[in-house]
């Protein structure tokens, strides 16, 4: 059996995310610091990777004013905390691999230092010396202290509602290291 260590490419490698409200949504991207993942015999093992939470940064909103308003608040206490928390780390606890076409990840995803277990399926593609992996992770952000006009945590919010569930885009590449 052979193990082989594949380095996280950040500059190839992102989030975009996507949070909902009543009103609409709102999108953008996150860097991925760094992280690895193993695979053993061709197939994924183990990996984690690590979130600049400070790079947030929002697509859909042209105004600068606006947009960084919404930035500032996203940094906030309120959201990220991203002055006592700069960094959000994934660390894969499993990997179901029914058959080369079916990965089902479950790993620690923590936030503002609080870590919860997340699965998803994930799409794993092997070429010479690239890895490239690719998934779609839901995040109910209540979880992670992100209360800030959540229907749990407040009423009357009519129009203000923010859904406690955004969605993180992810896709990495890595390459093997010797």
């Amino acid at each position: 059996m052979e193990t082989t260590k594949f380095e996280i490419v950040s500059a190839q490698s992102n989030i975009n995310w996507t949070g909902k409200k009543v009103t609409g949504a709102h999108n953008g991207t996150i860097t991925i610091k760094s992280g690895s993942l193993s695979l053993n015999d061709g197939k994924l093992i183990n990996g984690n990777f690590i979130i600049d939470t400070t790079s947030i940064v929002i697509l859909d909103v042209t105004d600068p004013a606006t947009n960084a308003q919404f930035a500032g608040h996203l940094f906030s206490d309120d959201f990220f905390a991203t002055d006592q928390f700069p960094e959000a780390t994934f660390v894969i606890t499993a990997v179901d691999q029914t058959n080369e076409d079916n990965t089902v990840i479950t790993g620690d995803l923590t936030i503002k230092g609080i870590t919860h277990a997340v699965i998803f399926a994930a799409d794993v593609v092997v070429n010479g010396n690239t890895l490239t992996a690719s998934g779609k992770i839901f995040i109910d952000r209540t979880k992670y202290n992100m209360k800030f006009r959540s229907g749990n945590f407040f009423t009357n919010l009519g129009d203000n509602l923010i859904y406690n569930e955004f969605e993180l885009d992810v896709k990495l590449t890595a390459s093997l290291t010797i």
